[in-house]
């Protein structure tokens, strides 16, 4: 008996979708290259601690004021690259704002606030704290009804919101040099938890080197050196989380000292955030 392949004849009536393989060729094939691509992706982070790639095609833009702001006011701004400078204005406009308690919202608190934040996350692909739709700004300390206590900043998944404490985020912001910073502290914060529920490359990576660092911690002689330089103030030793965040302030405002002191973890903290602050 012969057999005679099956083929799809292009002008047979019977095949009324025939002209329709192409086209699934093309979608299957941009799904196959797709996927290689991720795959690559994830594993060039994986194996040399940064991300591929972390531009977006189409940028959301500043107004021209904004943009003369933030060049008076936020030095790190200045020190971009023109290209970089769109990824940080893409940040400050993806943010809702409000006041609460009769603040009157202006631009210096959303500016200001977002840049902090952008400056943390800088380095990432997703840049963008997907966790966070709203920032709240109080003009000081602020009742939480989550645990029924005054606080200075707060992130809350949940709301996907992120609160500030006006008077202490200007403070934290506008000293430098005393390693106390709530914008940097409450955004660690965001980032810490969102790396706990994505699987994208860039919470593999901040998992990672947050393995690394308590590791490092647990080793003698680094629990000596803390002990003996108390570096590090107190309140970085509550929890792991809280010293995520306060290792985080010291890295952007003593990187030298932190650096000095403590070379490994340094090194763990530059390649969590793919950044080194050190003369940039």
């Amino acid at each position: 008996m012969e057999i005679i392949p099956f083929q799809f004849d292009l002008v047979d009536p019977n095949n009324n979708y025939v002209w329709l393989a192409p086209y699934v060729f093309a979608v299957v094939f941009i799904g196959i290259m797709f996927l290689v691509f991720k795959l690559f992706e994830r594993f060039y982070s994986i194996q040399y601690d940064k991300p591929l790639a972390r531009h977006y095609f189409v940028y959301r833009r500043l107004k021209a004021e904004d943009k003369a702001f933030l060049r008076s006011n936020f030095s790190f701004y200045n020190r971009l690259k023109s290209k970089h400078k769109k990824q940080f204005e893409h940040f400050i406009s993806s943010k809702n704002f409000m006041g609460r308690q009769d603040l009157q919202l202006e631009n210096s608190h959303r500016l200001l606030i977002a840049a902090v934040g952008c400056m943390l996350s800088f380095g990432r692909k997703n840049y963008n704290y997907k966790l966070i739709d709203t920032v709240l700004i109080y003009p000081n300390e602020f009742y939480s009804n989550s645990n029924e206590a005054y606080h200075q900043g707060e992130f809350n998944p949940q709301h996907r919101v992120i609160a500030f404490s006006w008077e202490d985020f200007e403070k934290g912001y506008e000293i430098t040099n005393d390693n106390l910073n709530l914008g940097i502290h409450e955004f660690m914060h965001a980032m810490q938890i969102e790396a706990k529920v994505s699987r994208d490359a860039d919470s593999a990576r901040f998992n990672k080197q947050f393995r690394n660092i308590l590791r490092r911690l647990t080793n003698e002689d680094v629990k000596n050196k803390l002990e003996d330089t108390r570096f590090f103030r107190a309140y970085a030793f509550s929890n792991q989380y809280e010293f995520m965040a306060v290792l985080s302030e010291y890295f952007f405002e003593s990187p030298s000292e932190f650096r000095q002191h403590f070379p490994e973890i340094y090194n763990y903290k530059k390649k969590m955030l793919n950044f080194n602050f050190i003369g940039y």
